[in-house]
């Protein structure tokens, strides 16, 4: 057996407890029903019946997948397709689909915007089932080397899962607030953020976020950063970037 095999193996008996799932769709019967079947195999889920809600959620929840209509009102589901796709703390989640449209264009859409499968509507607790933990298998399945959301810039390194940053191979301490803070910015190195927008990547636990605080963390980043810290450059009139 090949250790990729016996990954997958264990894998298979993951405790789906450990797996939250945001469900978006604004047909409450189907919410429920939803929520019934996932709840009984142990998932952890999470309802929302607009496309406002689906994104103030998926950035605040952090969710392990996403079950998105498409026929939402108002934001519709491809607009929060690419809205979650095109955000550096959310475009990793896994999206499928959930649509009465039969129309291969509008599959397509989603497809290309970066929506990962779909489901035609109406369709059996057992078929979602199945697509769900195939989507979750392939995202687990990247454990057995690197982390792939490991994040290299410069002479840093960054590892999500393990909640470490090495600078020049030396551990460097951050706080929560600070290690988020990093992350996002350094996944998009020449990108310009607004406060605000860092405010809600970074929703900080041991420190309350607020754009008047991203100053102060910045400057307590930079400090520990040391000679390093000039990466973070202030965009005058926008916010922060990391330099490219």
């Amino acid at each position: 057996m090949t250790l990729k095999e016996a990954s997958m193996g264990i894998l298979e008996k993951v405790d789906m407890a450990a797996h939250r799932v945001l469900v978006v769709d604004d047909e409450e019967d189907l919410l429920e029903l939803i929520r019934y079947n996932l709840s009984k195999e142990g998932f952890q889920v999470h309802c929302v019946a607009s496309g406002e809600e689906a994104i103030s959620k998926a950035r605040s929840l952090l969710p392990d997948v996403v079950l998105l209509d498409l026929m939402l009102p108002a934001v519709d589901g491809l607009s929060v397709c690419k809205t979650l796709k095109s955000d550096p703390q959310t475009q990793r989640i896994p999206i499928i689909m959930l649509t009465a449209k039969t129309a291969e264009s509008d599959v397509v859409s989603g497809l290309e915007i970066g929506a990962d499968d779909y489901i035609t509507k109406p369709f059996s607790p057992r078929v979602l089932l199945a697509r769900m933990r195939a989507i979750l298998r392939r995202k687990s399945s990247t454990v057995l080397d690197e982390d792939p959301s490991t994040i290299r810039v410069h002479e840093l390194v960054i590892h999500p899962g393990r909640h470490e940053v090495l600078l020049r191979s030396q551990p460097v301490e951050l706080t929560f607030t600070e290690f988020r803070l990093l992350q996002f910015l350094a996944r998009k190195p020449g990108w310009a953020f607004s406060r605000s927008q860092i405010v809600d990547a970074v929703k900080g636990e041991d420190y309350p976020v607020t754009e008047r605080s991203v100053d102060v963390q910045v400057a307590g980043l930079r400090k520990k950063l040391g000679d390093l810290g000039h990466y973070i450059e202030t965009v005058r009139g926008v916010g922060y970037r990391f330099k490219e």
